[in-house]
This record gives C-alpha cells, structure tokens and sequence, in this order.
C-alpha cells in the first residue's frame, strides 16, 4: 500500500443559511472527484456564529502525483463552477504539508 508524503489543505468560508446547501454540493462535485484521485480524502466543517467554515484534507504519495490532479501546480486553486456563489471570498490559495508522522487510524488509506 502506498503510503501519503504529502497533505494539501484547502479551506472556504459560507455564511450560515447557505451551509447545509455548499456541503451537499461541494461532496458531490468537489470531493467525490478527490476521492478518485488521493490516497485519502478528510472533510471537516466548523459552525461559527455569522460563518461555516469547511475544510478538506487531501492526501498524496508525492507532490508530482498532487501536481496530476491539480494541473501541475500544486499550488493551484481549483474553484468549483458555484463557489462563487456559495463562498464569502473564493480561496487564493492552499496549504500543502509535508507528511512526517501518521498513525492509528487516520483515514488515509482503505
């Protein structure tokens, strides 16, 4: 089994009447598709007062294999057709970490 080098986390902001609507949408159009892709896939969502933040972890066996996905550069945003609508501001960009230590059951893998 391969194991995850890297995470890229990608983080957006709704306002609260709108979040239960992004979630659903950003599952079946943003997530699903990642989940094909990465090595693991890990979704959370906070519920602030005035604001819902949702943030996706994504796991990969190196840079060069995000970089496929992200359309080499894995710095790269990938906007989905109705973040706009949905995001207070459209993310400018991602954080991507290096893996050093993963254990128990993280839910990287199968």
């Amino acid at each position: 089994m391969t194991q995850p080098t890297i995470a890229r986390i990608w983080r957006g902001r709704t306002r609260p009447e709108v979040a239960d609507e992004y979630e659903a949408y950003n599952y079946e159009v943003g997530i699903k598709p990642l989940i094909e892709k990465a090595l693991g896939v890990q979704t959370f969502r906070e519920d602030r007062e005035g604001e819902v933040e949702f943030m996706t972890i994504s796991y990969w066996a190196s840079v060069e294999d995000m970089a496929k996905f992200t359309g080499k550069d894995p710095d790269a945003i990938h906007h989905l057709p109705r973040d706009a609508e949905f995001l207070i501001e459209l993310p400018q960009s991602v954080q991507v970490l290096r893996l050093l230590t993963a254990t128990g059951n993280t839910g990287t893998g199968p």
